[in-house]
C-alpha cells in the first residue's frame, strides 16, 4: 500500500538480471483513490512488447479493471495477497476516526514491531524492517488515509469475468490482512485462475522472494505469446 515500489526490491533479486521488470510507483504525498490511479497505471504500460501485469495487495483491484479492458500486449495477470472487495469485515473498526489514528501511529516507533510482525511475520530479517518503516516513511498520513478508506469501498469483482488473459494468484498462508476466502471470491469470478500457495506472511516477495519469483516464472514460461498491437 505504500506505494513507493521499494519493497519489489527482494523480488527483482530473485528474478535476476534477466527478467525486466517495470515498477509502477505511486504517489507518496498526492492523495489518490483508486479512480485517480488507475490511469496513472495505465499510461506507464509497456506499448512496445507483450507483458505480465502483477497486482500486490492494494493494486489488485487496479491490476484486475486494467486487465479486464484488454490492454494490447498484456499477457497475463498475477496477483499477489490480494482482493476484489474489501478484504475483511475487521476494517471497519478502523472507521468514525480510528482509521486517521490509526494511520497517524503508522510511523511511530509503537508501531513498528507490530507492522512488522502483521506484514514481514514474526520472523522477518532486521533488513527488511528497515525496509519497511523506510518505505512508510515516504507516504504522507494523508494519502495512506485515503488508500485504506479505498479499500474499504473497493469491489472489481463485476470485471473479473472480463479478463481473458491466464490469471495466477499467489497466496500467503500466513497472511494476517488478507484472508483466504479473498482469492476464493476472485476464483469464482475468474473460475480459470490458478492458486499458488507459498509459506509466508502478508509481505510475501519481500518475507519469501525466490519461492514467488520461481513460481512467476513457471507462470510465465507457460503462456503462448500473443501479438501486441499496433
Amino acid at each position: 500500500m505504500d506505494g513507493t515500489g521499494d519493497l519489489f526490491a527482494p523480488l527483482a533479486q530473485a528474478l535476476g538480471a534477466h527478467a525486466s521488470i517495470d515498477v509502477v510507483r505511486y504517489p507518496g504525498q498526492q492523495v489518490l483513490g483508486y479512480d485517480e490511479l488507475e490511469p496513472l497505471v495505465r499510461a506507464q504500460l509497456p506499448t512496445q512488447e507483450p507483458f505480465v501485469l502483477l497486482g500486490e495487495s492494494f493494486s489488485g483491484p487496479l491490476a484486475i479493471s486494467i486487465a479486464a479492458s484488454r490492454p494490447p500486449g498484456l499477457q497475463g495477470l498475477i496477483l499477489c495477497c490480494s482482493f476484489a472487495r474489501r478484504p475483511a469485515l475487521g476494517l471497519a473498526l478502523m472507521r468514525a476516526g480510528l482509521l486517521e489514528l490509526s494511520m497517524r501511529l503508522l510511523h511511530s516507533k509503537l508501531m513498528r514491531a507490530p507492522m512488522r510482525h502483521l506484514l514481514l511475520g514474526g520472523s522477518s530479517a532486521p533488513h527488511l524492517s528497515d525496509m519497511l518503516q523506510a518505505s512508510l516513511k515516504q507516504v504522507s498520513v494523508a494519502v495512506m488515509t485515503r488508500r485504506m478508506k479505498e479499500v474499504q469501498r473497493v469491489d472489481v469483482r463485476d470485471k473479473l469475468p472480463l479478463v481473458r488473459v491466464p490469471a495466477m494468484y499467489l497466496q500467503a498462508l500466513q497472511d494476517r490482512v488478507v484472508p483466504r476466502r479473498a482469492a476464493a471470491a476472485i476464483q469464482r469470478g475468474l473460475s480459470a485462475l490458478h492458486l499458488v500457495q507459498l509459506d509466508g506472511p502478508h509481505g510475501l516477495l519481500q518475507a519469501s522472494p525466490v519461492a514467488s519469483a520461481r513460481a512467476i516464472e513457471n507462470f510465465c514460461r507457460g503462456l503462448s505469446p500473443q501479438p501486441v498491437s499496433p
